[in-house]
């Protein structure tokens, strides 16, 4: 009878610990342990630093006949950007040398780039440009129209495809609008980016001199097609007290980038405009 009650409270005793074995979470089924953890942020992906930055051919405002490459190059290298458009770029000119000033920057660098003409200057090029730390390809300059009457200076849009180090492509413009005081060619060649931009397949960001305030026609097309990184928008000229924002960073669609950050730097004497940065995050 006494060895009886002890293979009795043996079997309890055991039983009470399978029990306890069986529900500890480590033992729940799958779809258990998934429903305690903390649910994944779905937007997580590729983060992009983006620079805008017209360099005004390397010229410093406070040195009208001085090109100065590497006040421009320490700018952008302090930045530490993934992707840079440049505007009032200088290649081969009579006012800036002989330097290709896209390729001078880019080999300081260590990163690729495009440079895209908009017009014959000074015996050389004059345009745009994109700088990444990653492959290039599909480089392509769109021509905007001007308004045939105004006597407006071609202006350009420059296109890459990029390749991001997670495999992900994308596509970056950059760009200068006209810089006329009426605003009618600005508005046609923003609504030729747009028709660009609506035919795109790949997600976009675009950057540049827009030579328009946010409160603008121009802007307000600009904002119809993609989602500026600023709202509001930080001036980004005069470089002395800046009173004015013109250059910005967009992007499309809206739903597969978060900004992360967004700043206009307070860099005075390279250029005479202030560059402008932005983190966004690509989603998978």
């Amino acid at each position: 009878m006494k060895h009886t009650s002890k293979t009795l409270l043996v079997y309890i005793l055991s039983g009470i610990a399978l029990f306890v074995a069986a529900c500890s979470p480590r033992n729940l089924p799958a779809t258990k342990r998934v429903a305690q953890n903390k649910p994944a942020d779905p937007l997580t992906g590729q983060v992009i630093r983006v620079m805008a930055y017209n360099i005004h051919h390397s010229n410093p405002p406070s040195k009208p006949d001085y090109i100065d490459i590497e006040a421009i190059t320490t700018t952008i290298r302090t930045q530490n950007p993934d992707l840079v458009a440049l505007q009032e770029v200088d290649v081969h000119t009579d006012r800036s040398g002989p330097a290709n000033q896209a390729e001078e920057i880019a080999r300081k660098l260590n990163m690729h780039y495009y440079f895209g003409k908009a017009i014959d200057y000074g015996g050389g090029e004059y345009g745009v440009a994109i700088l990444s730390k990653y492959p290039l390809s599909e480089q392509k300059v769109h021509r905007l129209p001007t308004q045939e009457d105004t006597k407006g200076e071609p202006r350009i849009l420059a296109t890459v495809k990029v390749t991001l180090p997670n495999g992900q492509e994308i596509r970056f413009g950059s760009t200068h609008l006209d810089a006329q005081k009426a605003a009618v060619n600005r508005e046609l060649q923003i609504r030729e980016i747009g028709k660009i931009a609506s035919a795109e397949t790949l997600p976009f960001i675009i950057a540049g001199d827009f030579n328009a305030p946010p409160e603008s026609e121009v802007i307000r097309q600009l904002d119809t097609y993609f989602k500026r990184t600023c709202q509001p928008c930080a001036p980004t000229i005069p470089v002395e007290n800046p009173t004015k924002a013109i250059d910005f960073i967009a992007y499309r669609p809206a739903g597969k980038f978060r900004v992360e950050s967004h700043q206009v730097i307070a860099e005075k004497y390279a250029s005479d405009h202030l560059p402008v940065v932005a983190e966004i995050m690509l989603s998978n």
